[in-house]
Parts: structure tokens; C-alpha cells; sequence
């Protein structure tokens, strides 16, 4: 089903078309100190328009409240009649104290935040947010006040996605260049990202033991540990880290890694401690049970990410559980639109200059925003899609009436003889590919769900890649008709190592009649990971593994005459760390040998979900 016009202009629209109520010269602009529950102060900007009480937008930002493109943004909202309350987060702009702990005090600043907002003369009782990124993982903790109105989180979503590798390629960046603290740079990450290309790509090796050794030695602090197994030892530790205070998790966190404060990276790194399946922007609001975490949540929400978002896992699996386990009328109201974008820019490329919404990656659009917020106001969810999506290659915006879409049928896609695809499933032996993978060489990230200012994030042409000795590739015949493909991606791999761990890494590809390979979407698996419930377990080298791995999703039609193409490799480095095939062994980088099995007995495939033609 098609969007209605008049959504669909507004998800093009890159300024904002509406009519100002309000000159600038009536907008007020002054700065208070908000003082949390423990005392820290924390400076927040109110633009107050000529007439209140009015609605509030609320925003907590860690990037500095008053930076021209935002002060743009918010002078927008409030030259329309909202009064716009933009805090920096604690430790960051002007804001208490003199270190910044990633995400550890959100939970508390967030609510209390709501809580003073909702206080004031000038609040009429509507209170909305906005942002993306780090600005929309903030919205989550606000999402629990009861009296938060609604919420959009864009690129944004609770930690319930999975991921089995730690990111790499931009974390230390950022992790030098948000908040205050002693070793952080005044330089923005974007600049920040080219200057440490040399450290980045000569670091950003795992090689860790199956067993953390930190768990032997938190044992002596916490004796219940004692005893446990390695799965039950994280499983207590992560609901122990629950039950903690924001300032005591910190102090957990700094006295783990030895930090004098809290960074993404030590976030990052840390996760495994908890267990695989604790991803990063789980410790924004951590709970043990996230379905009875939405459960608590009070806000209206309307998730915003891309199709290209480097944590659009995240989203649309947060989405799920919204819509399974969210209170009513909440769980009816939550509303989602997937973009062609990417984290921080335009994604999708292919026919941009016939696509005006290509050209830009769709956050914070004040119009929708409005929009959005006066529906809500005005009690008229109803009339508001479901799902918004972007199906890429057709080049339209679809509505659906739920994530998954119902009509989608998953159909495998077996890997075949001499490099082919198909729906025929393999009937009878045949010989195994191979290809060798060096941790020293690894296969190279070229594009795809990233955040990047040195690689180019979105669809990239990826033949160039798929032509290394590492990387085997299986394209299907040109193809009859439209093949639409929308929902989630997974692999079907049926392989052996010769070392005790390893990764495999598969990426989905849009192949034209030119010879581009435009990437989708990718995955990779550390498959020592490959069964997170039993936790992490070396390879016995050469037998054969039925590994599944997550791609994430896409929205994409494979037009007529284009064949669809699926890679396999050992790494994706360095948007993700690259494994040194030791097992935790110290020694240098060892190279492995990859045998993938595509036979009667092992029928590897990927498994795409297809919409029937319309």
C-alpha cells in the first residue's frame, strides 16, 4: 500500500514549509540550571514562545545544546507555538560535573528532567521529544514518566538487537570526543574519525578466551558467583548491574575497565562480561526482562531509523517487543518509518537525482514532527499509518499494517555449482568451497550500515570486494520479473574452520545489468557465538556447523534483469573487530581455512523474505 500524499511530502520535506506563528523577536531565549535528584546542575536553554502555557518539546543532547544547526531547529518549534526545553547532558556543554559517564545516568536525569518540565507555568501538559542517536536513546529513560506525551526516537532503540562482533571503526572517536573529561578532544568525531585511520585500522583485533578471566576475579567480590557456570555467572552479574543505582553502575563499569570515567568504548567492550546477547545501548535503561521494561513505559512512541542505520537491528526489534508486550493504548499507538538513509547521511543512492528524498537522511524534520505532534493531540493515531517504509529500488514509500509484514514468505535461496543461487534446493553431492582467511589481510568494509566520515556509509557498489581470493560469491540468473524483498535476512550456513574460532560474515547484494553489486545488507557471525544461550564455545576444526546469521533486514526490489547476490567472507573489518583465529591463545594472528558445504546433506541458503507481486 502506497503513503497518502500529504505524509509523503512531509518525509521529503528538508526545511520546515509550515507557517511561522511567531516572529523571532518574540521567542524568549534564556538558560536555567535544572538540579538532578543528587544535586548536579545541569544547563538547559528554554525558548519560550509569546503565549504560554503551550506544548513543550523536551530534548536531552549530549552534542552542546546551543550548536547553530540545532539553535535553527528549535527557534523553528518555537516560532510555531511550542515552547522548546534542550538540556546538555550531565557532563557534557555546560552542564555538572567535570566527567561525562556514557549512559549510565540517563535513567535518573531523564525522568527527573520530565518531572521538572512538567512543573512549569509555561508546560500546558504536552510534552513531546525528538532526536536521534545518542539524543534519541535519552528519550527511552523519559518514555517511563507518566507524564511524558510522546516520544521519537530516531536511529534509537532499547539494546534488544543482537550483535556477535564489537563494533570498532568509529568508537574511539567518539568515545574521545563527547563529554568532558581529562583525556577528551574539543574536535568533533567527524573530524576526529580521519585523523586516527593509522590507529584505527592497526588495532581492533579480538582474541579473547572463551571464558572471561574477570569473572574468576569479580568472584571474589561477589561470592554468589562461585560455583556458577560462565552463563549463569554473567546472567547474575547483569541482573546485579541492574539492581545498581546510576552512580554505583558507573562506579561498576569504571572499576571493571580501570576508566576514570565511562566511555562508549568501554561500553562497548565490556558487554561480553554480561553475556553476548547485553549489546551497548542496553545499559541506556538496563532491566533484566526488556518485555517488562516496555511494560513500564508511559510515552506514546514513533520510532524513526534507516535502512542503513548502523543499529537498525535494534529498532525494529525494539518495535516487536513494543508491539507484543507495551501497555494499551500504547502498544496500539506506537508508530515506525524506515528511511533509505543511513546513521548520519543519505544511504540509498541509486537514482538519487530523480529522488529528492534520498538526498538527505530525514532527522529531525520539524513538518512531520508537527504533524505527528498534533495528532496526537488531537487524539487521531488511527489515521496514522502503521508502518512507513522505504522500499528502495522501486523507490516508494509503503505503508503495512505491522513489522513483519504479514504477506511476507520466507523463501531460501540455495547456494549452488560454479558461484549460483537459486530456489532449488541441492539434490544430490557436491564438492565444498573454499577460500582462506588472513586477519592480517582482512576482507574490508566497504560501505553498508555504518557510521563512517572516511568509509561512505549506504549502498556501495561491492563487486571490487567480491573479487577477492577471501570472498565467495553466489548470484542467481538475471531475473524474469520484480522480486520484492522486505523483512528480515538470514543465513543458512553449513561450514567448517580449521581454527577454534572464527567469523563468517554474509552480505546481500542488488547485482544491475552494468555489473554493479549495490550492497543491502550484511551480518556476521563470531561463531564462537553461534549459540548464545550456551554461551561462548571454541570450534572443533573441520566438523561441519549449521550456523545461522543475522543480515539484519532491507525493503528492496530486485528489479527485472537484475540478479540478486550473496557474498560470504571472514570479516568486515574494521566496522567490526576482526578475529585473529586464536581462540584466546596468545600468539600471533593465524590465517584459517574456510569450507562452506552446499549439498544435499547441507544445503546452505539464505533465507529472503518475498512479497507476492502486486
Amino acid at each position: 500500500m502506497t503513503v497518502p500524499d500529504d505524509l509523503r511530502h512531509l518525509l521529503m520535506n528538508r526545511e520546515p514549509r509550515s507557517p511561522a506563528t511567531h516572529a523571532a523577536a518574540d521567542v524568549t531565549i534564556e538558560t536555567v540550571f535544572v538540579r538532578m535528584r543528587d544535586g548536579v546542575r545541569l544547563a538547559t536553554d528554554l525558548y519560550l514562545p509569546p503565549e504560554p502555557p503551550a506544548p513543550v518539546v523536551a530534548v536531552r543532547t549530549p552534542y552542546g545544546r546551543d550548536s547553530d544547526r540545532l539553535v535553527a531547529v528549535f527557534m523553528a518549534f518555537a516560532r510555531r507555538g511550542y515552547v522548546v526545553a534542550v538540556q546538555d547532558l550531565r557532563g557534557t556543554g555546560d552542564s555538572e560535573p567535570e566527567d561525562h559517564d556514557f549512559y549510565m545516568f540517563e535513567p535518573q536525569d531523564g525522568y527527573d528532567f520530565v518531572e521538572w518540565v512538567s512543573a512549569q507555568r509555561w508546560c500546558d501538559g504536552f510534552i513531546g521529544s525528538v532526536g536521534g542517536s545518542y539524543v534519541g536513546q535519552v528519550q527511552w529513560p523519559m518514555a517511563t514518566h507518566p507524564k511524558m506525551t510522546t516520544i521519537l526516537p530516531e536511529v534509537s532503540g532499547i539494546g534488544v538487537g543482537v550483535k556477535t562482533a564489537s563494533y570498532h571503526m568509529v568508537v574511539n572517536a567518539l568515545a574521545r570526543a563527547i563529554g568532558h573529561g581529562a583525556d577528551k578532544t574539543e574536535m568533533p568525531f567527524w573530524q576526529l574519525e580521519p585523523m586516527m585511520l593509522d590507529e584505527t585500522l592497526s588495532t581492533g583485533w579480538f582474541n579473547e578466551p572463551f571464558v572471561s578471566p574477570l569473572l574468576a576475579e569479580l568472584a571474589e567480590s561477589f561470592p554468589a558467583l562461585k560455583g556458577l557456570s560462565p552463563v549463569e555467572a554473567q546472567a547474575w552479574l547483569w541482573a546485579h548491574y541492574c539492581s545498581l543505582t546510576c552512580a554505583e553502575r558507573a562506579e561498576f563499569i569504571r572499576g571493571v575497565t580501570g576508566s576514570p570515567h565511562v566511555t562508549m568504548a568501554d561500553v562497548e567492550r565490556i558487554g561480553p562480561l554480561f553475556g553476548q546477547g547485553i549489546s551497548i545501548d542496553r545499559h541506556t535503561l538496563p532491566a533484566v526482562d526488556p518485555a517488562r521494561q516496555v511494560a513500564g513505559f508511559r510515552a506514546i512512541p514513533l520510532l524513526r531509523t534507516g535502512w542503513y542505520d548502523w543499529f537498525v537491528n535494534d529498532a525494529l526489534a525494539t518495535w516487536e517487543l513494543l508491539r507484543e508486550h507495551a501497555p494499551e493504548p500504547l502498544r496500539s499507538q506506537a508508530r515506525i518509518v524506515i528511511t533509505p538513509s543511513a546513521h548520519n547521511l543519505p544511504g540509498y543512492k541509486e537514482r538519487m537525482g530523480e529522488h529528492p528524498e534520498l538526498q538527505h537522511n530525514h532527522w529531525s524534520n520539524v513538518d512531520f514532527t508537527l504533524r505527528w505532534y498534533q495528532t496526537v493531540r488531537d487524539g487521531s493515531i488511527d489515521d496514522w499509518p502503521r508502518v512507513v517504509y522505504y522500499l528502495m529500488g522501486a523507490n516508494e514509500w509503503r505503508r503495512a499494517d505491522d513489522w513483519p509484514l504479514p504477506e511476507a514468505v520466507d523463501t531460501p535461496f540455495y547456494l549452488g555449482a560454479d558461484g549460483t543461487l537459486g530456489t532449488a534446493a541441492p539434490r544430490e553431492r557436491q564438492a565444498a568451497d573454499q577460500y582462506v582467511y588472513d586477519p592480517l589481510d582482512p576482507t574490508p568494509t566497504a560501505g553498508g550500515s555504518i557510521v563512517s566520515w572516511v568509509y561512505r556509509p549506504g549502498s556501495v557498489d561491492v563487486s571490487t570486494v567480491q573479487r577477492r581470493g577471501d570472498v565467495l560469491t553466489y548470484t542467481t540468473a538475471p531475473l524474469a520479473h520484480d522480486v520484492d524483498v522486505v523483512g528480515k535476512l538470514r543465513m543458512v550456513l553449513y561450514a567448517s574452520s580449521s581454527a577454534v574460532d572464527t567469523d563468517f560474515a554474509v552480505r546481500l547484494s542488488d547485482v544491475f545489468p552494468d555489473g554493479r553489486a549495490v550492497q543491502l545488507q550484511n551480518g556476521l557471525l563470531r561463531a564462537r557465538y553461534r549459540d548464545l544461550d550456551r554461551g561462548a564455545q571454541p570450534l572443533v576444526p573441520g566438523e561441519v556447523y549449521a550456523l545461522e546469521i543475522d543480515m539484519w533486514v532491507t525493503a528492496n526490489r530486485f528489479k527485472a534483469g537484475h540478479r540478486i547476490a550473496v557474498d560470504i567472507s571472514s570479516a568486515d573489518f574494521p566496522r567490526f573487530d576482526r578475529n585473529a583465529n586464536l581462540g584466546g591463545v596468545p600468539g600471533d594472528p593465524i590465517v584459517a581455512t574456510q569450507t562452506i558445504y552446499r549439498d544435499a546433506s547441507h544445503p546452505s541458503h539464505v533465507v529472503l523474505p518475498v512479497c507476492p507481486a502486486t
